[in-house]
């Protein structure tokens, strides 16, 4: 048996740690570790920013260092509200770039140009899905990173709650219709008619806009995927119409009039993710959330039950678009070209082990609960709730896209900023409209 020595990275807020142990080699890696790296000792290291998926991506490392002992996996996370961008440039600058990082759409494609390694040959790119290719490939064509998952947002809700309220979650499709059912359920918790089954149930939803990815890249996604056909129109334009603004000021009015806060909505400004999501759906405080199926891993681990039996309901767009889920690529995994040669060949194969042996799938799919980017997955199928919701509008083709990967830098934060002050008060609808404007106006001017 071959050990290798554990490797402990700590960062704020997140420790981070390589697998431990490698048993002796199967068939597989006889097969195999002479084909990585000429079979001499080789060590890559990955810094991913999926906080939800840090420990399958340990069991990853771990099965394939046991496959590959001459290769040693150091793996580390920034994330959970860390400055991940931040970190991978202190990272570069300070010349301990990982082997493999992440990178979300074109805003970092221009950022990190000659810093990603062109992955247009690896065997894995025939197999993405449309939507997948367009997550992770550049204006030129060129494919830059390989799309770690397919992601689906929306209203999510417990089903158990809505059946015992007489609510049919998924008819709901235009504003009108989930506008009565919310206000139903509503009626029925202030009525105290469901307190003897949801003891916890305090209102209809959470709406944290502290949390400024959940409002700047999410909530105004369905308000600006509508103006702009994909990612890159998105990343070319050199002005924001905000055609839409009224229907998302309608989103955001909707959402806070649900919740407990809605008489003094500055209480919003507290809550943060983990309250709504772990503290909240979870135990049954609430019985809706906009979020997506990454809440998968913290729901399963509070509250298996609930997990269960969630369902996921399109955000509708007023009268523009409804019952169409928005989907997209979160981030993808990309290899540093200033590596050694040995490192990216040894990063790739990880790669191409991870997500496209049957192995690999098994642990993308099931323990890390991701819908797969790839259209070569069958007879894998997610068994995650949510998973299979986002799976069955992307077979449908019922989608909407992503484009917030290509806001320019600062966008998000720019809207979050303003939603927090026009939920406080603190600015009228129409001024958060006219900054949002100018900053994307300033932006694309430089």
């Amino acid at each position: 048996m071959k050990t290798k020595k554990v490797i402990s990275i700590g960062l704020a807020a997140m420790m981070s740690f390589t697998a431990l142990t490698c048993s002796a080699a199967t068939a597989y890696a006889e097969e195999k570790k002479d084909e990585v790296a000429g079979g001499k000792d080789v060590t890559i290291s990955i810094m991913g920013r999926k906080v939800e998926i840090h420990d399958a991506m340990l069991e990853a490392a771990d099965r394939y260092m046991e496959l590959h002992p001459n290769v040693t996996v150091v793996m580390e996370t920034v994330g959970g509200g860390d400055d991940y961008d931040g970190t991978l440039k202190t990272r570069l600058n300070g010349g301990n770039m990982p082997t493999i990082f992440t990178l979300q759409g074109p805003l970092n494609w221009d950022e990190w140009g000659e810093n990603m390694e062109d992955l247009s040959d690896q065997p894995w790119v025939p197999y993405m899905t449309e939507a997948a290719a367009q997550g992770s490939t550049n204006a030129e064509g060129k494919v830059l990173g390989l799309p770690y998952a397919m992601e689906g947002y929306g209203y999510i809700y417990n089903k158990k709650i809505f059946e015992a309220a007489g609510i049919d979650g998924e008819s709901l499709k235009t504003y009108e219709e989930i506008d009565t059912a919310f206000s139903k359920l509503k009626t029925m918790i202030d009525n105290g008619d469901l307190k003897d089954e949801f003891p916890d149930l305090e209102a209809v939803m959470d709406f944290p806009v502290k949390e400024n990815w959940i409002t700047g890249c999410h909530t105004i996604n369905t308000g600006l995927n509508q103006e702009f056909p994909d990612e890159n129109a998105a990343y070319e334009a050199k002005e924001l119409k905000f055609t839409n603004a009224e229907e998302l000021k309608q989103i955001i009015d909707f959402q806070v009039k649900y919740t407990a806060a809605a008489d003094n909505p500055v209480e919003l400004l507290s809550g943060d993710y983990s309250q709504s999501v772990g503290g909240g759906l979870a135990i049954e405080r609430i019985a809706v959330l906009q979020q997506g199926n990454w809440i998968n891993t913290e729901m399963s681990d509070v509250n298996p039950e609930v997990a269960d039996n969630l369902g996921i309901i399109p955000i509708p767009l007023g009268d523009v678009v409804s019952g169409k889920l928005a989907v997209g690529v979160p981030c993808c995994y990309n290899v540093y070209s200033g590596a050694s040669d040995a490192e990216k060949e040894a990063a790739k194969d990880f790669l191409n082990w991870l997500f496209q042996s049957d192995e690999g799938k098994d642990m993308v799919v099931h323990k890390m609960m991701s819908v797969p980017a790839f259209s070569n997955y069958d007879g894998v199928e997610p068994e995650d709730a949510l998973g299979k919701v986002v799976k069955k509008y992307l077979d449908e083709g019922n989608t909407t896209s992503w484009i917030f990967n290509a806001f320019p830098a600062g966008f998000g934060d720019v809207f979050g900023n303003g939603v927090q002050a026009y939920v406080s008060g603190e600015k009228t609808w129409d001024e958060v409209v006219s900054d949002c404007k100018d900053a994307w106006s300033k932006a694309r001017s430089k």
